[in-house]
């Protein structure tokens, strides 16, 4: 079997990879020398595209299988899961960095981004989710440490790291709960403006639930490409224990959703054949229900290609639900006053740029960074 040192860094997919990034990097440049106005089609009476809706709120949600594995390996003693706890916090630092890059990037004024580091405004959502994204990235970064120190030979580092490990877990188990449900705290300002599909009292709640969900699905997800990618044998225990973590998590999530549908608009009201209810129903039908009834079949859990078809449409339902939440949801309202928004070219590169990073990322990780240690014992 081949180990992960001896993966192939100048492949077509890298090549393609660096050619997104330098476009990505391209664009932005420019962004900050031109403006927002000059490379996305938001206006002042619709601030956020995909930027925030996919970039931040996506990313941040696909980063929770950081949280979840670490707290369920360094604090509930699952050792199960621990050949896959180094790789779950790095994807999860990844896409911080990243999801703290769009923040910058689409703020007016990008080169102010440190002010809520010092300028505290504690009565503030917005303030909230800035200060949980440095502290948790900060946690992310000390977390992830241990594979860099080994790699520069700084062994008392990473011993100090170690002893120290289950603390920080716990502090970044805590920070991470509320920082999903932040976000979706954020939307609370918005009663008016958000449909009632989405907008609830406890909407933070449901983005903490359905970042569980998308958490276990990316975990699960990309544990699957680093076994076809790297040749690794895969651990069906593993995989099993996620798809049956997955199947509670979108279990209660749509309990959740039935209680908004009818405490809100009604059970008939996603057939209503409105853009809003369109959008719900295949949210719902590809991130939820499909998924729910795929896992419901024992034998459905137990199969690699079956739990991948799951972590596909999981993953691709919680980032639409984002996305309805931060754009759909908001522009029927916006559309009334004579707004509209479509993500410009620029926008869409930049998006994928940002993805090719987290990939092309985990894989120099792979090859030069001991990710899965446990491979490498199989290995010798």
């Amino acid at each position: 079997m081949e180990s992960q040192h001896e993966i192939k860094m100048w492949t077509p997919t890298t090549i393609i990879l660096l050619l997104i990034m330098a476009s990505g990097a391209a664009i932005l440049i420019y962004r900050l020398m031109a403006g927002l106005g000059a490379v996305t089609n938001l206006n002042d009476r619709f601030p956020w595209g995909i930027w925030i809706g996919l970039d931040v709120l996506g990313g941040v949600a696909m980063a929770a299988g950081g949280f979840l594995i670490a707290g369920a390996v360094y604090i509930l003693n699952m050792k199960k899961y621990k050949p896959i706890v180094r790789a779950a916090i790095l994807n999860a630092f990844f896409g911080y960095l990243l999801a703290a890059t769009a923040i910058t990037l689409d703020g007016g004024l990008p080169w102010r981004i440190w002010h809520p580091i010092v300028m505290w405004q504690i009565h503030s959502v917005m303030w909230v989710v800035a200060i949980h994204v440095v502290l948790y990235t900060s946690t992310l970064a000390t977390e992830s440490s241990p594979m860099f120190f080994e790699k520069l030979k700084m062994e008392k580092a990473a011993k100090f790291i170690h002893k120290i490990i289950v603390p920080v877990v716990l502090f970044g188990v805590l920070l991470s709960i509320l920082h999903q449900s932040s976000l979706g705290a954020v939307f609370l300002i918005v009663p008016g403006k958000l449909s009632s599909f989405w907008y609830s009292t406890k909407i933070p709640v449901f983005f903490l639930a359905s970042a569980v969900m998308m958490g276990l699905s990316m975990v699960s997800f990309e544990t699957i490409l680093s076994v076809r990618a790297f040749k690794h044998t895969p651990d069906m225990g593993i995989l099993s224990g996620l798809a049956r973590g997955t199947l509670i998590a979108i279990f209660i999530y749509f309990m959740m959703k039935l209680w908004l549908l009818a405490k809100g608009p009604g059970l008939s009201a996603p057939f209503n054949g409105t853009m809003e209810a369109n959008m719900y129903l295949l949210e719902m039908s590809i991130g939820v229900i499909i998924p729910l009834l795929l896992l419901l079949i024992k034998s459905m859990r137990e199969n690699i290609n079956s739990i991948f078809l799951v972590n596909i449409l999981v993953i691709s339902g919680v980032l639409l639900n984002r996305v309805n939440v931060s754009i759909f949801g908001v522009y029927r309202q916006a559309s009334a006053r004579g707004d509209s928004y479509f993500p410009s070219w620029m926008e869409i590169v930049v998006t994928l740029a940002f993805i090719s990073i987290a990939i092309f990322g985990f894989k120099v990780a792979a090859k030069y960074l001991r990710v899965f240690p446990e491979t490498e014992k199989m290995i010798r």
